[in-house]
């Protein structure tokens, strides 16, 4: 019996380890051209993974595409050009792709090694937190100073009082906390990924701050555990390692 389908829980791999397994062997079949388990042991992972609800082995028709261009150019039979497989790529970048997202890699044209980015979406979330407080404080100041009419409106009878608060009242609130934040900071995206020389995940804020740009597309980034010099791309999603004769 293979160990996802074990029944016991000290044997039965997580759902997280699964859907790594699953990925590793698209990516080493459809990327490489090779198979790193028998496509029974594929088939079984796959439907374990269904029955888990995961979304990993539910492919979009751009996911689909990438890979039978990634399988036709190790074939020989390439169905597109380096340019649009590369575009395709960086748009399910972007989106958030599991398929295409690898690990530390070295280029033999470029000589440097890689890494992928990916949106930190829990850091950009709490980014918004500060400005999510201040309107709470703006809201319910708005309501002492109306008498708690807000406050009256709330505990109207249902169906008023749910109308009121999801239609009126929290939308008013998230437009404001957004309008603050976009004061602060706009357009920012904050990227993670593994440093390719020791794997330890870092961080970087790109966007602007009261109008003070962080560097546009490139930032540059000291790994906190090897302290390597890294340089993260958000226009590409790519950590670049620099050469032995660059880095510092």
């Amino acid at each position: 019996m293979l160990p996802y389908c074990s029944i016991n829980r000290k044997e039965k791999k997580s759902i997280g380890e699964m859907e790594q397994e699953f990925l590793q062997a698209m990516q080493a079949f459809y990327y490489e051209g090779k198979a790193i388990m028998s496509n029974e042991e594929f088939d079984n992972l796959k439907e374990e993974l269904m029955w888990e609800g995961s979304s990993v082995v539910m492919l979009s028709p751009d996911e689909q595409k990438l890979l039978e261009a990634a399988m036709a150019y190790v074939s020989g039979n390439p169905i597109m050009t380096d340019d649009e497989f590369d575009q395709l790529k960086l748009r399910l970048k972007k989106e958030g792709s599991d398929i295409v997202q690898e690990g530390p890699r070295c280029s033999l044209r470029s000589r440097k090694v890689y890494s992928d980015l990916t949106v930190d979406y829990l850091k950009m979330l709490l980014l918004n937190v500060p400005a999510a407080v201040v309107a709470l404080a703006l809201f319910f100041f708005l309501d002492d100073f109306t008498g708690f009419e807000i406050t009256y409106l709330l505990e109207l009878p249902e169906p008023f009082s749910f109308i009121f608060t999801w239609f009126a009242a929290l939308p008013l609130i998230f437009w404001v906390a957004q309008a603050i934040t976009n004061v602060i900071v706009k357009d920012f995206l904050i990227l993670k990924g593994p440093c390719p020389n020791c794997g330890n995940e870092n961080l970087s804020f790109f966007g602007t701050i009261l109008s003070v740009p962080s560097g546009g597309s490139k930032n540059s980034v000291k790994c906190a555990s090897c302290g390597t010099e890294l340089e993260y791309d958000s226009s590409t999603r790519l950590i670049t390692l620099p050469e032995p004769a660059e880095a510092k």
